[in-house]
Parts: C-alpha cells; sequence; structure tokens
C-alpha cells in the first residue's frame, strides 16, 4: 500500500484541510507513521483516534502517539469548525448535496463523514448543521493488487463478479483496481473496454466536482452520486458500457437493475458486505441471486483486500489463496 501524503508538498495534502489545533499538533508527529492510515476520527470534547492497521492509535497534544486512548488531545469545537471551513473553503452551502447524504469528499478521493444536527425539508434530509464528529477516511490506491484475480475474470471472457467482504477489508480498492485494468486493457492478454461506474458513495473513483480523483482507466464513464439501482439504467442508456461495477450492492432495486444489464449483455462486477458466500445464502435476496448462478465468479476477501477464495457460478473452488 502507498505512503498517503499528508505534509506539505505531497498530492493528497490531507493535513492541510485540519483545523484549529490539529494540524500543529500532527506536523509534530514523525511523518513515517501516517503510512497506510485508514481513518483519523474527530469528535468534539473526545480524543482524536487513528485507525492503522485495524489498530486505534491516539496522539497527545505534544504530539506522541500511543495506544492509550485517553492519553490523546481532545479535539474541540472550534478545530471541528475550523477543519470544515478549511474543507469547504469557507462555502459550506456548496456541499449541501454532499452533506445531507453524511459526507464531502476532498481533492485526492479522501471522503470526510461527518455527524451533527440533521436539518429537514418535509421530512428529508436537507444538510447538517452544528458538525460534531468527522471521519476522515483516506483514500487508497494500490496500483495492481488485482492482478492475482484478474485471470480468473476476464480467462476466456470476462465473468459477471461479485466480490464478498465484511466491511473495511479493502473491496472497493479491489474493485478500482479491476476497473482500472479492464478499462486500460492488458497488453496481451485483453484489450481494453468502455466501463460504467455508478459511485453512489464516491469511494471508487473518488470524484471531486464531478472528475474523478482515482485512476479508474481511461475508458472509463462515472455518475457520482447517484443511487445504484437508477444510476446502473442511466449509464446503459447513455454511455452505452460493456461493463457496469457499483460497489455495495444488497436493495430489491440494485438486483432488479443488475437483471436488466446482464439482460442487455453487459457485464457486471459488484461489491457486497459479508463474511462468506454463506452469510450471503442466508439473506433472501442475496440467496435467490446466488441460486440463480447469475454471476459466473465470486471472490471472497479478507482483511486489507487479502483474497481467500474464488468461486464459479457453482460454487466449486476455482482458486484458493494461502
Amino acid at each position: 500500500m502507498g505512503y498517503v501524503q499528508v505534509y506539505e508538498g505531497g498530492n493528497d495534502m490531507i493535513l492541510e484541510y485540519l483545523g484549529g489545533e490539529l494540524q500543529k499538533i500532527l506536523k509534530n508527529v514523525d511523518k513515517n507513521f501516517f503510512e497506510e492510515i485508514e481513518e483519523i476520527r474527530l469528535r468534539v470534547n473526545k480524543p482524536i483516534i487513528i485507525h492503522k492497521n485495524n489498530q486505534e492509535h491516539t496522539v497527545t497534544k505534544n504530539g506522541n502517539v500511543t495506544s492509550d486512548i485517553s492519553l490523546g488531545y481532545r479535539v474541540t469545537e472550534s478545530d471541528v469548525m475550523r477543519t470544515i471551513e478549511n474543507m469547504s473553503n469557507f462555502s459550506l452551502y456548496a456541499f449541501e448535496n454532499e452533506l445531507k447524504s453524511g459526507y464531502i469528499t476532498l481533492p485526492g478521493g479522501h471522503r470526510v463523514g461527518v455527524s451533527g444536527k440533521a436539518i429537514l425539508n418535509r421530512g428529508e434530509v436537507k444538510t447538517i448543521n452544528n458538525i460534531s464528529g468527522m471521519n476522515i477516511r483516506v483514500s487508497h490506491e494500490i496500483y495492481g493488487c488485482s492482478d492475482s484475480v484478474l485471470k480468473y475474470i476476464t480467462e476466456p471472457s470476462l465473468a459477471h463478479t461479485m466480490i464478498i467482504s465484511p466491511p473495511a477489508c479493502g473491496k472497493t480498492t479491489l474493485l478500482r483496481d479491476i476497473v482500472r485494468q479492464i478499462s486500460d486493457g492488458v497488453k496481451g492478454k485483453f484489450e481494453g473496454q468502455t466501463v460504467g461506474v455508478i459511485d453512489e458513495r464516491s469511494e471508487i473513483a473518488g470524484c471531486y466536482k464531478g472528475i474523478p480523483q482515482n485512476n479508474v482507466g481511461m475508458r472509463t464513464d462515472v455518475l457520482d452520486g447517484c443511487p445504484k439501482a437508477e444510476g446502473m439504467i442511466m449509464l446503459l442508456r447513455s454511455m452505452s458500457p460493456k461493463v457496469l461495477a457499483v460497489d455495495e450492492i444488497g436493495k430489491k432495486e440494485d438486483i432488479y437493475a443488475i437483471d436488466d444489464i446482464m439482460n442487455a449483455g453487459v457485464k457486471i462486477i459488484c461489491t457486497v458486505h459479508g463474511k462468506s458466500i454463506e452469510d450471503l445464502q442466508q439473506r433472501d435476496i442475496l440467496a435467490e441471486v446466488i441460486n440463480k448462478k447469475v454471476f459466473e465468479r465470486y471472490v471472497v476477501l479478507g482483511y486489507k483486500a487479502k483474497i481467500k477464495a474464488i468461486y464459479d457460478n457453482d460454487l466449486n473452488l476455482v482458486q484458493i489463496y494461502d
């Protein structure tokens, strides 16, 4: 996994967005600590918490890293207010459409979840005010992380593929790299194809003002912030993709849309939350999909995008990994 730049001069300057005392404190931390961090969590009157390698860390007021969360610097209301002002360039209203979904996206594809006071309009969330909590999810691009599975989903031809993974185990990272390679093509193996990405939560392409910040390939079109079921049909009609990629399916409307896409001759690559195929078989909607054998490959992941096994549509083991 690549080093995520958080210092001035880097491409992904997360640190520059932190306000109040936060930036000064984190600048005192050894920059090597920031390699492979996954999340930075800020909560008013609570210690700063940084997730790295599936473990929690905090930083004291003097910039010392410790696993004793109680010793961490306690985030103030001013810290959070200044941070959100920096992230929105002092124009928070411009991010209302994103905020009503509970997050904003930064350049580099980093997504910032927020919590606070939900403002309603006719029973629907219009925006979020009085922000008191933030979760900065660091975007990681791992070029080539799909190399070991690519031949199993592209030979002899591209297969309808479902990636199964528990939360925060790298399924989106794997999906992104699969999309990139299918879009660009692999010399001597297969030619690049037109790919449509429905990125409802702005996590695959990490769009900022509509422009993908992550490398999803030269033949990829992205529909950002659109509900999955509606987005699949929209891209099918408007962009004529050969392949559609979508993250975290699970609703009935998602399954119905996938059925329409497959009937149109378009290949589907998707992800779903789950520990195993057996786990999915306990859910009526997904069990029906598995029983119909509509997907030709199932890729099961463990922690940090570690591939555990690949199955075919009859649930026969195609490949198992140590």
